[in-house]
């Protein structure tokens, strides 16, 4: 219940009763309903906030990206130059009834151990498939490819069927401009337990790491990707055909790589936390110049 609300209770009841023929004070009205008379009474020396551009480019942003909560909104607008901070933002966000409904979550019942992290870009991918029916009624899947490392989604590879020949040759034509990885992190269906997948693997000289049957959390962060796949895309376009949806997911994979904050990059994007790392690389380490 907010302040405003509480507010308006309290007045209403001196309208509506009277206790022994007097009309019921406020202090009464807060005794009876169990509220403090400090926030009834207090008013508001705050500035009318008279920025019409703050309001309605949040607004803007959050039809945008509707799975965005704050923290995001917050970092695209100082990203845009406003020096806002985020309790003024979390303010309008709130008064505009923009924020994000909230789904129930699973709990792990016993305690997760970690993966080692990989060390670097290419180090371990991860993939998995996910699937969307549009407007026509015919049911497409979605390969999806993720480096662990940057956080990239590397390819969504989008068809009706997507047997495992097509998926080694995905890979082979991301290999051919990104490299080769030296694992990949799949799950136990049957596009990755094949003999073409198997064959490209062991030809190139790539671990194929199966996760445990029933452990999707083992390949957390193809997961992660495909989830906010599902809720920031798949859920909130209406494709009208697969090209369509080859179309608007491509367009989402490349807004997911370059304007997307990660918390898990220290709220950078795969991109610039891709850079960044290729940067730090090229700088030569002062202890070895040195020696």
């Amino acid at each position: 219940m907010t302040a405003a609300a509480r507010r308006a209770v309290v007045a209403h009841v001196p309208e509506t009763g009277e206790a022994a023929g007097a009309p019921i004070s406020e202090r009464r009205a807060c005794r009876w309903l169990g509220m403090h008379r400090t926030p009834i009474r207090y008013v508001s020396r705050r500035a009318p906030d008279t920025d019409t551009e703050l309001r309605t480019r949040p607004r803007a942003l959050a039809a945008e990206h509707p799975r965005w909560g704050v923290p995001r909104l917050a970092w695209r607008l100082r990203r845009e130059g406003r020096p806002d901070n985020d309790k003024r933002i979390e303010r309008i966000y709130r008064e505009d009834a923009l924020a994000v409904r909230r789904r129930g979550q699973k709990r792990v019942a016993r305690a997760r151990v970690p993966r080692p992290a990989p060390a670097g870009p290419n180090e371990r991918w991860s993939m998995d498939f996910g699937r969307d029916t549009p407007a026509g009624g015919l049911v497409f899947r979605a390969l999806t490819v993720v480096d662990e490392f940057t956080r990239e989604a590397l390819v969504i590879e989008v068809d009706t069927s997507l047997p495992e020949l097509r998926v080694a040759q995905v890979l082979e034509r991301l290999a051919a401009t990104r490299g080769r990885p030296a694992t990949i992190g799949v799950d136990n269906g049957p596009e990755f337990a094949g003999r073409a997948l198997d064959a490209w693997a062991h030809w190139h000289r790539v671990t194929l790491q199966c996760i445990r049957p029933g452990k999707p959390v083992e390949n957390a962060y193809i997961e992660s990707l495909n989830g906010r796949l599902r809720d920031e895309c798949l859920n909130v376009h209406w494709f009208l055909s697969v090209a369509d949806a080859r179309r608007q997911i491509e367009a989402w994979r490349v807004g997911y790589n370059v304007a997307r904050p990660h918390r898990g990059l220290a709220g950078r994007t795969p991109e610039e936390y891709a850079r960044e790392h290729e940067r730090l690389q090229l700088v030569p380490d002062p202890t070895r110049l040195s020696a």
